[in-house]
């Protein structure tokens, strides 16, 4: 018998709980499922708020041939043999065929570089989930022919839909004398993720006997599930608190709290290759030109949990976290990409001054195309004034430099070479 979980997945969209931004009467979503003009789709949010449920409903809803890969065990050839069946069947079959990705962020840029082509053809309407920001997670070519959906943890009122929809309706449940008395234990156990918290409902049943009145309280509850409160839970809803303490104890340079939820995470059974990736963004981002070593030593720290594994592995990250949270901290260079990227959002492709451009045929350098370029090497201390930007924007600056030692000497190096250009 399938867990309760299974049983309870809805099958059409009037049976779906929650999500009612995106798939509610006259969103953009439902009304391509009602109009049958699907795009390919990433739904994002966290574990067991319904993107695989949603993703059948919509195959359902639509009669579409469904193909269904994880992309844990599921690689390249996985992908191309889909694509090629779902081509054969297109020759017979007006219905695009769904491929649905569940963990699409575990798939490598060569993996997700497979399903362009078909994406882009329109071979296959793709449909992936992931609990990672798509933004850092999936190659920008797959991103840009996708539609995103955030999906938001389940409130209270509708987990507790969940709970009376299973008791009333599932074919085991509603068998069976069951009074909902209490139900914030359920909840606290499941952290928000419909999956645990049904499974642990059916938990809780099966510890009585089929003719037994089973009256649900939360002491009842915490009785028989007292080992489902861990205090870290890798998979629920306390995996992004517990991650947010510990990057921003990182940032605020608190080496005890932060090795504090390093601990957390390790009890917890996080995977310490996740901590790492966290450490090597935030040595960019919150340190960056103020202690270069950091990136450095983060890199160095995530290659060598790669290689060593747990539990050595714990020695290595608290190193690094330690040492992390002790530097000296900018985010000079986040904000100037940021600055950057602002920028050309505003103005678009600006055209590229001719000095600077390449010129590697005769016709270019008759169009002037590198004339008047200046190589620095050929100037004293290696430097010579001259506009690298586009004329729209000559003199912006991105880059400030933040107020700690290494930075105070880049700002004063800069104000040397460019005088008064960018204000430094």
């Amino acid at each position: 018998m399938q867990p309760l979980s299974e049983r309870m997945r809805p099958k059409l969209v009037a049976d779906y709980i929650g999500q009612t931004h995106i798939i509610g009467t006259g969103t953009a979503l439902r009304n391509a499922i009602q109009q049958n003009l699907l795009p390919s789709i990433i739904f994002w949010g966290p574990p067991g708020v319904g993107k695989t449920s949603l993703a059948l409903i919509i195959a359902n809803e639509l009669n579409r041939p469904f193909y269904h890969l994880s992309a844990i065990n599921s690689g390249v050839k996985e992908v191309r043999e889909v694509i090629e069946k779902s081509a054969d069947n297109n020759i017979f079959n007006q219905s695009k065929p769904i491929l649905f990705i569940d963990e699409i962020h575990r798939f490598s840029k060569s993996q997700q570089d497979s399903l362009l082509g078909a994406v882009e053809k329109g071979s296959i309407t793709l449909i992936g989930a992931t609990t990672e920001n798509p933004s850092f997670e999936v190659i920008p070519a797959l991103i840009s022919r996708c539609q995103i959906y955030v999906l938001k943890n389940l409130e209270e009122s509708e987990l507790v839909e969940l709970i009376n929809n299973s008791i009333n309706n599932d074919v085991l449940l509603k068998t069976k004398n069951i009074v909902l008395k209490e139900h914030e234990a359920l909840l606290r156990i499941s952290g928000g993720d419909a999956r645990k918290l049904l499974n642990a409902l059916e938990l809780v049943v099966n510890n009585f006997s089929s003719d037994e009145k089973i009256d649900i309280t939360n002491e009842i509850v915490l009785k028989i599930i007292q080992q489902n409160l861990a205090l870290y839970d890798k998979n629920g809803e306390q995996h992004y608190d517990i991650i947010s303490a510990f990057i921003k104890s990182i940032r605020g340079s608190d080496p005890n709290a932060a090795v504090y939820y390093l601990a957390r995470m390790i009890k917890g059974g996080e995977d310490p290759l996740f901590i790492a990736r966290r450490l090597l963004i935030l040595a960019s981002e919150d340190i960056g030109n103020a202690n270069p070593n950091a990136l450095l030593l983060a890199n160095s720290c995530f290659n060598a949990v790669n290689v060593i594994g747990m539990p050595e592995s714990r020695i290595i990250l608290s190193q690094c976290v330690i040492y992390l949270a002790c530097s000296a901290k900018s985010n000079a260079s986040y904000m100037a990409i940021n600055e950057a990227l602002d920028m050309v959002e505003k103005t678009g492709d600006l055209t590229v001054p001719l000095n600077l451009r390449n010129a590697p045929t005769k016709l270019m350098r008759n169009l002037n195309y590198g004339k008047e370029y200046k190589y620095a090497h050929d100037f004293e201390n290696n430097f010579i004034e001259q506009e690298f930007l586009p004329e729209q924007i000559s003199n912006t600056r991105f880059y400030e430099p933040g107020n700690n030692n290494r930075e105070i000497e880049q700002r004063n190096y800069l104000k040397n070479l460019w005088k008064e250009k960018y204000g430094y």
